[in-house]
């Protein structure tokens, strides 16, 4: 049996690939990682500015990185957005669920309107999404690979509270990733997802600075917060052949964090 170089395992030349909320962040990084590898990248993110950047910055390191406004949470953007993709690049090969927020609050102060734009965006997004995504990939006849970004939430509630919201939508994406995984695999399309544990990014980097910060990092069993790279790392594994006869799974990437 002759075996593909290491290489040649994570070549993802002329494969086009989006990834929503790819302006910063984890996103951004998967962004940059894919680039890397050989795929043509589509940014869907509602910053345009960030998405500029992050389009010009990996541009100019000899990428290829187009970008578009889109709604993480609307089902008309999700199918624009694969549109526009297929149109760009001339198909679709990876789909990366990377958009999501989490806005804390007491659960007993989330309103209505708090638990429905997290749950839009979280969850509906993700599903809408790869349904569009699936639906092209199987016309295109040549497989797919989808990677959702859930969380360690996902498995079990944050410690300090505060996102209950958050939490069970994240669960609802590994479940998403499963069943989508079991009914997908009969037409090449892999599903699978990336739990992540606290990791530094704009969005989170104040919180997880100061004397917090230097607390959970003592406690983690690798002595540090995540970095953005060390998810993209993963995703990157996930939509290459090195993961060929990997589906429905999900790969925690959290330091130890669920060790403690």
């Amino acid at each position: 049996m002759e075996f593909e170089n290491i290489a040649q395992l994570f070549d993802l030349t002329n494969k086009g690939a989006i990834v929503t909320g790819g302006a910063m962040g984890i996103g951004e990084a998967i962004v940059e990682r894919l680039a890397q590898a050989g795929a043509s990248v589509m940014i869907a993110d509602v910053n345009t500015d960030a998405a500029r950047q992050t389009a010009g910055r990996i541009n100019a390191s000899g990428g290829k990185v187009h970008f578009m406004k889109a709604d993480a949470g609307s089902v008309a953007d999700a199918e624009r957005v694969v549109q526009s993709t297929v149109e760009a690049f001339g198909r679709l090969d990876v789909l990366v669920n990377s958009a999501g927020i989490y806005p804390f609050s007491k659960a007993l102060e989330i309103s209505k309107e708090m638990w429905d734009k997290v749950y839009k965006i979280n969850t509906k997004g993700v599903f809408f999404y790869s349904k569009a995504a699936a639906q092209k990939m199987i016309n295109c006849g040549n497989g797919g690979r989808i990677v959702n970004i859930a969380s360690t939430g996902a498995l079990g509630p944050t410690p300090t509270g505060g996102l209950a919201h958050y939490d069970s939508s994240k669960s609802a994406v590994v479940m998403i990733t499963k069943a989508l995984a079991l009914e997908l695999g009969p037409h090449g399309i892999l599903v699978n997802a990336v739990a992540p544990g606290s990791t530094l990014t704009p969005g989170t980097g104040e919180r997880l600075k100061g004397e917090r910060g230097k607390f959970l990092s003592s406690k983690l069993p690798l002595g540090r917060m995540g970095e953005p790279d060390d998810i993209a790392k993963v995703v990157l594994f996930l939509v290459s052949a090195a993961a060929d006869y990997v589906t429905g799974t999900v790969v925690v990437v959290d330091g130890g964090y669920l060790l403690m």
